[in-house]
């Protein structure tokens, strides 16, 4: 009878016999490595430049010339641009007629005695009104013709109580808004509290310019005449200069 050989388990030589294990990929280099730790070195540097107190942000002519910048097209060709504008006129003289007929046309997109409109969204700050009063005013004007992108409010809070994050919440529930009306700026300053001086005047529509270009829309905002008469029309705009001078230009 054969012997029976015993069956063992084979020996494994160390390594070579055995699975190897399987190699990570990779497409970086150490020039990659080294690449990126200096980009990293410096953005650090950058950021430590800006904290100093001596920093003071320039663009070269030459990185300027570079720059691509967004075009922003008029919302009424030939008459209206982008930008914050004050719209001044002496009392009843129309000045919330002229304020909703712009905001009609500009939110329906209907041309505008001749002139080419592009079509957006208005907020209007009818704050010299109350609801009954403008439907009859929109009534007289365009009749039933009514338009889904032209929103009105009566009351909001001052500039300095509020305003802006107002204005921001709603460009949050309708970016496509391309023109706030302010009627009137008296309205959203504090009441009494304001010294009416250069300063005073050039901050509160510098604040409400800043709003309107950080969401690229325009801004007009009702403001009156003196009562003094003058030679330069623009010295009829009551209050200082300082109105004048924060703003993208004005209408009187």
């Amino acid at each position: 009878m054969a012997n029976k050989k015993e069956v063992t388990a084979p020996n494994v030589s160390v390594g070579a016999d055995t699975e190897q294990p399987i190699q990570k990929c990779t497409d970086h280099s150490i020039s990659d490595y080294d690449e990126n730790i200096n980009s990293f070195e410096k953005m650090q540097r950058e950021m430590l430049r800006q904290l100093d107190p001596s920093y003071l942000k320039t663009v070269s002519m030459a990185a300027l010339y570079d720059t691509v910048f967004d075009i922003q097209t008029p919302l009424i060709d030939g008459l209206l641009q982008r930008g914050t504008y004050l719209f001044v006129g002496s009392p009843k003289v129309g000045k919330s007629f002229m304020m909703a007929q712009l905001a009609y046309h500009i939110s329906t997109g209907m041309p505008l005695w001749e002139y080419k409109v592009r079509k957006a969204t208005v907020l209007y700050f009818a704050l010299e009104d109350d609801y009954p009063r403008l439907q009859k005013r929109l009534f007289q004007m365009f009749g039933a013709e009514e338009t889904g992108n032209l929103y009105f409010a009566t009351e909001c809070k001052t500039v300095n109580g509020g305003l802006e994050e107002q204005i921001r919440g709603f460009m949050q529930e309708h970016p496509d808004t391309g023109l706030i009306i302010i009627d009137t700026l008296k309205r959203v300053r504090e009441a009494g509290g304001a010294d009416y001086s250069y300063a005073s005047d050039y901050d509160i529509v510098a604040r409400l310019k800043a709003l309107a270009d950080s969401y690229r829309v325009t801004m007009l905002i009702v403001h009156h005449t003196r009562k003094q008469k003058a030679e330069d029309i623009f010295d009829m705009i009551s209050g200082t200069n300082g109105l004048l001078g924060a703003a993208d230009g004005a209408f009187v």
